[in-house]
This record gives structure tokens, sequence and C-alpha cells, in this order.
């Protein structure tokens, strides 16, 4: 009757000559668990200078190799590799196993290493991409321009139709949700600053609050972002589905200038366009302030005009109504840029697609900020 080879254990003992472990018996796959639990045991008390016995070392594979490693250490089990009491075939083992955790283990450290390497190189591909994305937008608007002055002297070049159309897409089919919704920011405007403004007593200023708010910055501000969404995005999805489609090379093929038949009609869509919806948005949301104004602070319709029209100044007005064209002209560029950046798949046109809508209210936010400077600056 044969009976089972026993596990292997490992036996730490301290004398007058200092520190051993005696590693005996079967390390092989099927004691790992307990040589697991021994080694864990083991794991911390082990000092530098140990000296390690394998005189009564029975079977190995390379789970027990693995186990002796991790318990010794890398450095003494390079050590144990070289003792001469092992068998060739064992030596080769230890060394073999510890050389793959002395790889795995640099390999990890320059893993983590790596991570701020690697945070740093995003950083800087995102910068050059901003920077490319930016001298690529400028030279578009050197198109458009050079495009523009091309054509403006020449009416038969003008393409009438196309840009009566794109301002009815623009901006006769946005009124409505455009008026909507300046007329709820009023209202909302309107009755958070009385609320705020009752504490002090002086509730009757949420008039002026109203006018400049709509007047300086909501209005424009309301429309440029509502078409940033919602024009730009259709600007890039027509032209980006047209060079899907190779109708752009068409054109191009035709001896017509894309920008000319496609861009020009849509830019100044816009530039007549926005101006007029940001005047809808000026009036909405001062008609949805005083409508608060009315039910909340009881204020008579002819006190709410007496004193809108004593306390806001033609200033107010001009100052946002300037800022439209830019709006509108930096709108419509990045819509049309994007969709010609198509490469013809409807995947590509998505990501177009978006990538218009955000750069569009980012471009429209930061000029916005901009002008704010810049009127503080001017004292306007």
């Amino acid at each position: 009757m044969t009976t089972a080879p026993a596990p292997g254990s490992a036996t730490l003992t301290r004398d007058a000559a200092g520190e051993r472990l005696s590693i005996s018996d079967d390390w092989t796959l099927a004691h790992y668990p307990a040589l697991q639990r021994r080694a864990n045991e083991l794991a911390g008390s082990i000092g530098a200078d140990v000296a390690v016995d394998i005189a009564r070392l029975g079977a190995m594979d390379t789970s027990g190799a693995f186990v002796i490693a991790e318990l010794l250490g890398s450095a003494r089990t390079q050590q144990l590799a070289q003792h001469e009491d092992l068998p060739a075939a064992r030596r080769a083992l230890l060394k073999t196993v510890g050389d793959a955790i002395d790889a795995y283990c640099k390999g990890v450290k320059r893993k983590r290493d790596a991570g701020f390497v690697e945070a740093l190189e995003r950083i800087g591909r995102s910068l050059e991409g901003f920077w490319k994305q930016t001298a690529k937008l400028l030279a578009f608007i050197g198109i458009t321009l050079q495009g523009f002055l091309a054509t403006v002297w020449q009416p038969k070049r003008w393409r009438v139709t196309s840009l009566v159309s794109h301002i009815e897409q623009t901006g006769l089919d946005a009124v409505p949700i455009l008026a909507l919704l300046s007329f709820m920011v009023g209202a909302v405007v309107a009755f958070l600053g009385s609320t705020a403004l009752a504490s002090y007593g002086a509730s009757i200023f949420t008039v002026d609050l109203i006018g400049f708010a709509f007047l300086r910055e909501f209005g424009v501000l309301l429309t440029s972002i509502l078409l940033a969404g919602r024009t730009a995005s259709a600007f890039t999805a027509q032209i980006g589905s047209m060079k899907a489609r190779e109708e752009i090379d068409a054109i191009r093929t035709l001896g017509l200038d894309p920008v000319e038949l496609l861009v020009l009609p849509r830019v100044l869509a816009l530039l007549i366009a926005l101006p007029l919806l940001t005047f809808i948005a000026m009036i909405a949301g001062i008609v949805g302030g005083g409508v608060v104004c009315m039910a909340v602070l009881k204020m008579s319709p002819s006190m709410f005009l007496s004193m809108f029209q004593a306390d806001i100044s033609l200033t107010q007005f001009l100052v946002g109504i300037a800022k439209a064209p830019v709006f509108a002209f930096m709108i419509g560029v990045i819509g049309c840029m994007e969709g010609f950046k198509v490469s013809g798949s409807a995947q590509s046109v998505g990501e177009h697609t978006t990538s218009a809508v955000v750069q569009s209210i980012f471009v429209v936010i930061l000029l916005d900020a901009l002008a704010a400077l810049f009127y503080m600056e001017m004292g306007w």
C-alpha cells in the first residue's frame, strides 16, 4: 500500500548561529493551498541573513518554485538556484521562476511610472489638437472671407434662392422655441431676482435686472447657444452627408466652388437671422420678466414700462446686439467646416456633428466673455 506524499513544509528556527529556514517534503501543485498558507504565515518574519536548508526537499514543480520564490524573494531565490546540492533541473526551474518574477515586477513598476507619463502625453496631444483645430478654423475663416469678397461685387453669382431657404430654416423655424425659451428664462430671472432683492427692500429693481440681463447678455447668448445646437449641427450633417456621397467632389468636377455654393449662403443666412432672433429673444425675455413683476410684485404694465424706459439706455441694447453678427459668423463657419471634415461614414457624420455643436458653444461663450471684459474696460 502506497502512502500519499507529504505536503511541503517550511520551518523557521532561531539559535546562536542565527536564523535557519528548513524547506522539506513535496512542493507541488497538489499541495499549493497548504504551501501558500504556510508562506503567508512566515511572510515578514524571515530576516535578510536567514540560512536556507533544502537537504530534505522532495518533489518540486513550477507552483512550488513560485511559492518558494514568493517566500524568499527574488534575490535569495537566485542565490538558491546556484546551490550545488540541488539537481540541475531544479536549479534551472528556480532560476526561471525568479527571472519571471523579476520581469513581472519591473513591468509593473514601468507601468506605474508610465501612468504619469501617459497623462502628460494625453495633455500634450490635447493641446496639439487644440492648436491644430484653431489653425484649421482660422484658415477656413480666411477661405470664407475670400469667397465672400470674390462674389459680393458680382450679383449674378449670388445664391438668392439658397439664401432665402436657409434664412427660413435657421431663422423663421426657430422663432417659436426661442421665444418660449426666452420667455421662461426671463420669468425665472425675474422671480429669483425679486426674491433675492426683497430681503433688501429693493424688489423694484427687478425691472433693471431683467433689462440689463436680457439686453446685454441673455438675449444674444440664449439665441447663439440655441442656434449652435440647432443650426451648426444641421449645417454639419447636410454638408457631411454630401461629402459622404461624394457630391462635394462632383461639385468640384463641374468647376463650381463648394465654398461659394454651400458655405456662403448658410453663413449669410445666419448673419441675417441671428440678430433678428436675438431681438425676439430680448423682447420675449423682457415680457416674461414683466409678467412675473406684475404677478409677484403687483406692478402695473405702465409702471414696468416707465421704469424700464427711465433706467435702461439704448447703449445696453446696442452692446448686446453688436455681438450677434460675430456669433452668427463663427457658428456658421464652424458648422460648415466640420461638414467638410467628414470622412465618408455615418459614424464620421455623427462625430463631426457633435464636434460642431461643442466647438460652437465653446467659441460663443469664450467670445462673450472677451466682449464682457472689453465692454467693462470701455465703460459701456
